[in-house]
């Protein structure tokens, strides 16, 4: 019997061995059925998965080579990626703009970072230039997984090991100081194959004072063992130093006329992300058992630019993660049924420590020095999570695909404070208010949740399926809102926020030339955590205060016009409301969320001809709609429009090594964009400057 392990190995093997640009690799590819395994955490017909699910794989990244995960991301439709500096992000997937934790985030199917430790900027963690694939599930995450799939989960796929030997050499430099390394090697000895990767990045920053500097890394061991049993060893990291403006916002003034100034020149975040994981796989007839282990030591310290004027704190959070996955599928005769019971397990002991620091503004207005005060902050954490679930599949008629599960969360915070309790004021120099600091008592804080979810794929014909789900989700409070809680005293009592969602979607293949999938769907979230600011007393604090409702459509497709050229368009429309919502006596109910634009569409147009040997010029087009920039609906972003180009030849070598050159063009007209944008009665309109147009070149040489 041939191993999930060994098929991936020989679709490696026979997609390296085809010429690049032949017609054999392509219409081979395209005369398969999509494959996904975030749904079930294993192989999976897309075709048969009651949920939107989309699939960026290899030949896409290598093609794109984003030096941003929204170069790669936001061709998906209803998912948007802005930028914070660096490679640092925002996500929109289903939900506003955010930094909340409502979406999570995978290497291999295993979280990057435990419940309640959330990293909003989580994808440079990962090393997603030099991934296999990419896959995106929109929407609350299937009863496979817990905490934090609210608005999706982003899965990103390391690359197994070569059949063969192989060494990849890829060099790309760029305007602003933009250089990047990328060095790939590996092969494989009998039933070993091992595969190393290496991303090492810099740039001197567009903005002022926001150079950044990364080293990610990944080695993978794939191994048979006697019993065919496999084994998927992989151990990755990055390290990561920044001066960030991050998402700061300037005046519409410096924004227009001075897009480059950064008003907060000390700003800065440094990172280590390290995860280690093996994922064992034993066949036993129609049975699949599954044993994952993991490691992760995570640290970051970071002087955040968005909190500077309301609680300056250096912050130093660190947490390892002792994990285990297990998961038993088991394949009945009858009705094609298939059964998956399983249990993850989390241990993630953590810390948080913080100073307050005091900074002065220089004759521009740029924060440009600050010096540590006190300690306010000092504790220990440890969480741990315990989660059993179960998830069946059957066929009734051979069209219809039913699908059930029910996952129970029972996860646990067990925190202890380094410093005397209660409520303190600290009054730093450079603002006018003192901020009130609450430490709470010594204690413990548990939570538990049941996610059904049931869905349904009906088969119409061999080209054409519909799907129809209810799916269940929530977050716990992290860490920061129970035991870092500023001026509140009622943080403890915080419940988790939770979500139910419906869809029904299309998808298929219409004269062997157009692919296409649409969707519809409505979320209902509650419970949802709201952050207050009284602008009197700069306390804040946070609780449980409102429900929304996020609905919308979605749709991709792809058309193949002939072998040289081809469509790809993404369109989503969404609208996002209040639906009870009320912060210091006034009532928001109906009102569309702020940072939640109602459109965003994506376009890329390929012409393939054949004097680039086996290469492409690429025309993408990117629409961001216009959204509302508060919670009143009184101003509003106008939106934007951008172009991108990309270009990239093969250069003839006689035998099985290639040399690819190629080149991309960023915001090809120069326009003047916002990533964010925001308003507020004291600082008026605000909005934090795309990156004017910058062009890249690089050469890419892959020795065979």
């Amino acid at each position: 019997m041939i191993t999930t392990k060994q098929k991936t190995l020989y679709l490696v093997v026979l997609f390296s061995m085809s010429p690049l640009g032949s017609s054999y690799a392509e219409e081979y590819e395209l005369d398969m059925p999509q494959i996904t395994v975030t749904g079930t955490r294993e192989e999976t017909l897309k075709s048969e998965v009651p949920e939107t699910v989309d699939v960026i794989d290899e030949k896409e990244i290598n093609e794109v080579k984003p030096g941003h995960p929204s170069e790669l991301l936001n061709r998906i439709p209803g998912v948007h990626v802005n930028v914070t500096g660096g490679e640092g992000h925002m996500m929109m997937m289903r939900q506003p703009i955010t930094t909340k934790p409502v979406y999570l985030y995978l290497e291999n199917g295993i979280p990057t970072r435990s419940t309640g430790f959330f990293n909003h900027n989580a994808l440079y963690e990962t090393n997603l230039p030099q991934a296999q694939a990419v896959e995106v599930i929109k929407g609350p995450g299937t009863s496979l997984y817990g905490s934090d799939a609210i608005g999706g989960i982003v899965n990103v796929i390391t690359r197994p090991a070569p059949l063969e030997p192989e060494f990849d050499l890829g060099l790309e430099g760029g305007e602003y100081g933009w250089g990047r390394i990328l060095l790939s090697s590996g092969n494989s000895w009998g039933d070993n194959g091992i595969r190393g990767d290496l991303n090492i990045t810099h740039t001197d920053g567009w903005r002022d004072k926001t150079d950044y500097e990364r080293v990610a890394g990944t080695a993978r061991w794939d191994t048979v063992l006697n019993n065919g049993a496999t084994l998927e060893t992989v151990f990755s990291g990055s390290d990561i130093d920044q001066q960030t403006a991050g998402s700061s916002k300037l005046s519409e003034d410096d924004y227009k006329h001075d897009p480059t100034k950064n008003y907060y020149g000390v700003s800065y975040r440094d990172v280590t992300a390290l995860r280690l994981s093996t994922n064992y796989e034993q066949e036993f007839g129609n049975s699949l058992l599954t044993i994952t282990p993991y490691f992760h030591d995570n640290e970051m310290e970071y002087l955040p630019n968005w909190s500077f004027t309301y609680d300056p704190s250096i912050k130093k959070t660190e947490n390892q993660s002792f994990g285990l996955m297990l998961k038993h599928r088991t394949d009945f005769e009858p009705y094609r049924t298939r059964l998956i019971v399983g249990m993850d397990y989390d241990y993630s002991p953590g810390s948080r420590k913080e100073h307050y620091f005091d900074s002065t503004k220089n004759a521009d207005g740029i924060y440009d020095y600050y010096i540590k005060r006190d300690k306010i902050y000092d504790y220990d954490v440890d969480y741990t999570g315990i989660s059993p679930y179960i998830h069946v599949e059957t066929s009734p008629v051979e069209q219809l695909r039913l699908t059930a599960g029910l996952r129970y969360d029972n996860v646990e915070y067990d925190y202890d404070n380094n410093m005397s309790s209660g409520l303190f004021r600290y009054r730093p120099d450079s603002m006018r208010f003192s901020m009130k600091i609450n430490r709470p008592d010594d204690d413990t804080v548990s939570f538990e949740h049941w996610s059904p979810k049931i869905g349904a794929t009906w088969a119409f014909n061999e080209n054409l399926n519909g799907f129809i789900s209810y799916r269940n989700s929530f977050r716990v409070p992290s860490e920061g809102q129970i035991f870092r809680p500023g001026s509140n005293q009622a943080s403890m009592d915080l419940d988790p926020v939770e979500v139910d969602s419906y869809e029904i979607g299309l998808r298929g293949r219409l004269l062997q030339k157009l692919n296409f999938e649409a969707s519809y769907y409505l979320m209902d979230k509650t419970d949802d955590l709201v952050t207050y600011e009284d602008p009197l007393t700069g306390e804040r604090y946070t609780t449980n205060a409102g429900e929304t409702r996020h609905k919308g459509f979605e749709l991709g497709a792809d058309y193949q016009f002939n072998r040289e050229w081809d469509l790809g368009v993404s369109y989503s429309w969404t609208k996002q409301t209040y639906e009870d919502w009320t912060e210091k006596d006034t009532d928001y109910s109906g009102n569309e969320l702020p940072s939640a634009p109602n459109n965003i569409g994506n376009a890329t147009l390929n012409y393939r001809p054949g004097f680039l040997n086996g290469g492409r010029m690429e025309l993408e087009y990117s629409y961001m709609g216009s959204y509302y920039m508060d919670n009143l609906n009184s101003e509003k972003y106008d939106g934007h429009e951008l172009f991108n180009f990309r270009i990239n030849h093969f250069v003839d070598m006689g035998n099985k090594d290639s040399l690819e050159l190629y080149a991309r063009v960023m915001n090809l007209t120069d326009e003047t964009y916002a990533t964010s944008a925001s308003y507020n009665t004291y600082r008026g309109r605000e909005f934090a400057p795309g990156m004017e147009r910058t062009v890249y070149a690089g050469i890419n040489y892959q020795f065979r």
